[in-house]
């Protein structure tokens, strides 16, 4: 059985690591708020814009775009948006998880890679896929310039030819406790199915149809992945004040345990002393 000294410093380190917990958890719920705010500001525009270049792309069906061409898949790029640091639970495991499963089966020398965050450029370095661009995911305040680099870098693979399509993983906002990893094809943008027999819709253009999807396509590119970025901050920070709640009660209950423990080794050896003492004036009579 452990001392009481060594109970006690237990004791004292648990306690030192269960504050530290708990400021990282305040840390995480006051950043969740700013970034859940954005997220939710980010998603309707988005969205918005997403459906509507699906309608217009099968309206103006005899506009030719290479942003619109769809080819077999034979080379794929993957925008993968993981975390750039740690003690976020398994936010990061499920992303990369997500991404495996995505490349599953595919010729890694048929894939290209471009990462955000330090977890998942480290975690894809040591795998047999190319990445041909990588950045930091700031966990605060978010920029759309500091997106732009990467969405500008997948339309040029994808009007070079040198990749058929284009997909996006990232960690989907659903609230503080649960967010869900996410592969979007990005490109070719593909018009809806269920409208297919019903006839392309009627459109009336001005400027010209060539005109308003080659402005359009490049801004829902980058909308897309600027959104998908913004929801990924928010992830981490939800998955990280998880982590840290459940990381501080776990602390709690270990030291429970453990002045539980020295409660009873400070009774024996109470008791011990009573009988060292009995004992002694026993043997003096």
């Amino acid at each position: 059985m452990a001392s009481m000294r060594d109970i006690r410093r237990r004791i004292r380190v648990v306690k030192n690591i269960q504050q530290i917990t708990n400021a990282m958890k305040m840390v995480a719920a006051a950043r969740l708020r700013r970034a859940q705010d954005r997220a939710e500001t980010a998603r309707p525009y988005a969205d918005k814009m997403f459906f509507m270049l699906e309608s217009l792309s099968r309206a103006a069906q005899q506009v030719e775009h290479p942003l619109l061409e769809v080819r077999p898949e034979e080379r794929i790029a993957v925008v993968v948006i993981g975390a750039e640091r740690g003690l976020a639970g398994s936010y990061n495991a499920n992303i990369m998880r997500r991404t495996t499963e995505l490349l599953k089966g595919r010729d890694p020398e048929a894939v290209k890679l471009i990462t955000f965050g330090r977890k998942a450029t480290t975690f894809f370095r040591r795998r047999p896929y190319e990445i041909v661009m990588s950045s930091s995911l700031p966990a605060t305040n978010i920029q759309f310039a500091e997106v732009r680099a990467a969405a500008a870098k997948v339309r040029e693979l994808f009007e070079a030819r040198e990749v058929d399509a284009v997909y996006l993983v990232y960690a989907k906002f659903i609230n503080a406790a649960v967010q869900r990893p996410t592969a979007l094809k990005l490109l070719p943008i593909a018009p809806p199915k269920a409208e297919e027999e019903a006839g392309p819709a009627e459109y009336i253009f001005e400027p010209g149809p060539d005109e308003l999807l080659g402005r359009l396509l490049p801004k829902y590119v980058d909308t897309q992945v600027f959104r998908s970025a913004v929801e990924a901050v928010a992830s981490e920070h939800g998955a990280r004040m998880t982590a840290m709640t459940s990381a501080t009660n776990n602390a709690g209950e270990v030291i429970d345990s453990l002045t539980l423990s020295y409660n009873k080794a400070r009774q024996a050896a109470i008791t011990k002393e009573l009988l060292e003492i009995v004992s002694g004036a026993e043997a003096l009579r």
